[in-house]
């Protein structure tokens, strides 16, 4: 299970501390078998904290999610946040997209716990230069201060994951998209892995297939697929990502075919041969307002990443592309079920609630010295 008790290392410490200072014979005049009891008594506590101090941090009971988790702890807590995502898309209208990103590429690398969040170490490789996010995931000091308003209200209450899940919401809701509720109660994980994330998530020349078989993975269907892929109805995409559809695709020395020959006209002018491939381009028509445009375009040919031209090309998912792009209510439906479905994967993993959402929680070092304890001790 997760982790849900880290803020009680420093009562077990004291404790241990309290014990072995009650128990110190100061007195050179007592018995050495006196000695020896104290000492082995101190022993065995310090192996039993740190007993429980491993149970604690591995066999937490599984999360179990649900709305309203912080009603009585944090009452506001949604509340808060939506007030932040306002300012922001007052600041600037494209963080929205970027921060309504983030549970995609949060949950589906070892599920939802804001992993994506945390800053490289010296002896830790995060996600945000993961292959997917570099140059691309952007507005984290949104999220940033988001915590800072919600640790004022609520100090240690409400985690970087939770924030994440309501953020993305919100950013589909003040767009103009679907309101739904979410399922609150997630923890921060103690670690990020690059290689986990270089090794899940999707390229943008993926095609169909290759999508459908890794949403299978984490139990989402066919049309999670399609419907999760109109959260591309806002924000902007790279030249990085379309240069071989524009004058190579599938190693042709030609351009993506798919593309309706007026769009690649556009295309070719915003990222010629020799721009700079982080400039960007709408992933569609309507890049601020959250509607059912992107599948219009889809069906247009007008698709900016091969990854969301190919779900028209595709047989098995051209059917809900046709479908959303005349019925934007089946859409809204569908998209907000299926983030409420990806919202509920979890890794299982030790988690927290991080003060700070770049960086995990300090331990208590003064702990681990006393003992004679190393971090490594402590599961990660």
């Amino acid at each position: 299970g997760k982790l849900q008790n880290l803020h009680t290392l420093p009562l077990l410490h004291c404790l241990l501390f309290s014990h072995k200072h009650n128990n110190t014979v100061p007195n050179k005049t007592k018995t050495t078998g006196t000695m020896l009891f104290h000492t082995h008594n101190n022993i065995v506590i310090m192996f039993i904290m740190i007993f429980i101090i491993n149970t604690i941090l591995v066999t937490s009971s599984p999360l179990v999610l649900r709305p309203g988790y912080y009603s009585k702890t944090c009452p506001k807590a949604e509340t808060i946040v939506r007030d932040v995502m306002k300012k922001a898309l007052v600041k600037e209208p494209r963080s929205l997209a970027s921060v309504m990103r983030f549970q995609f590429h949060d949950c589906f690398v070892n599920g939802c716990d804001a992993s994506m969040l945390l800053d490289d170490t010296p002896t830790m490789l995060g996600e945000k230069l993961a292959l997917s996010n570099i140059n691309s995931l952007r507005s984290f000091e949104v999220v940033d201060r988001v915590k800072e308003a919600l640790e004022k209200a609520c100090p240690g209450v409400v985690s970087c994951a939770d924030i994440i899940i309501m953020a993305s919401r919100d950013a589909v809701a003040l767009t103009g998209g679907p309101d739904w509720e979410v399922k609150l109660g997630r923890l921060d994980s103690l670690t990020a892995s690059q290689e986990d994330s270089n090794n899940i998530m999707p390229s943008p020349r993926a095609n169909a297939s290759a999508l459908i078989t890794l949403f299978k993975k984490y139990n989402l269907s066919v049309k999670d697929l399609v419907a999760l892929s109109g959260s591309h109805s806002i924000g902007q995409g790279r030249c990085f990502s379309i240069m071989f559809r524009l004058y190579n695709q599938s190693g042709s020395g030609k351009p993506d075919p798919a593309i309706d020959p007026h769009f690649r006209a556009e295309l070719d002018k915003l990222c010629p041969l020799n721009v700079d491939q982080n400039k960007t381009g709408n992933l569609d028509a309507t890049p601020v307002i959250f509607d059912n445009q992107y599948f219009k375009d889809l069906v247009g040919g007008r698709g900016f990443l091969n990854s969301d031209q190919t779900l028209f090309t595709f047989t098995q998912t051209r059917g809900f592309v046709k479908l959303y792009s005349e019925d934007q209510s089946k859409f809204f439906k569908d998209f907000a079920e299926g983030m409420v479905k990806m919202g509920d994967l979890q890794s299982g993993r030790p988690g927290e609630v991080r003060k700070n959402c770049r960086v995990v929680n300090p331990r208590p070092a003064h702990f681990l010295i006393e003992n004679n304890l190393q971090d490594s001790d402590l599961p990660m």
